[in-house]
C-alpha cells in the first residue's frame, strides 16, 4: 500500500511531461490543485489562446 502524501497547500503552477502528453497542476481558490492532462495539440492549442489573450 502506498503512502498518502499530506496536503501542504496549494504549491506552484506546474506542467511535467508524461508519456505522451503533459500534465498540468494548477492552484485553485479555496486550497487543493485542478490537475488536468492535455495532449500536446491541447497544449499548443492553450498556449496560442493564452498568447492572444495576453496580447503577446
Amino acid at each position: 500500500m502506498a503512502a498518502q502524501k499530506p496536503r501542504t497547500g496549494d504549491g506552484p503552477l506546474e506542467v511535467t511531461k508524461e508519456g505522451r502528453g503533459m500534465v498540468m497542476r494548477l492552484p485553485v481558490e479555496g486550497g487543493g490543485r485542478l490537475v488536468i492532462e492535455l495532449s500536446r495539440d491541447e497544449a499548443t492549442d492553450l498556449h496560442d489562446t493564452l498568447a492572444e489573450t495576453l496580447g503577446l
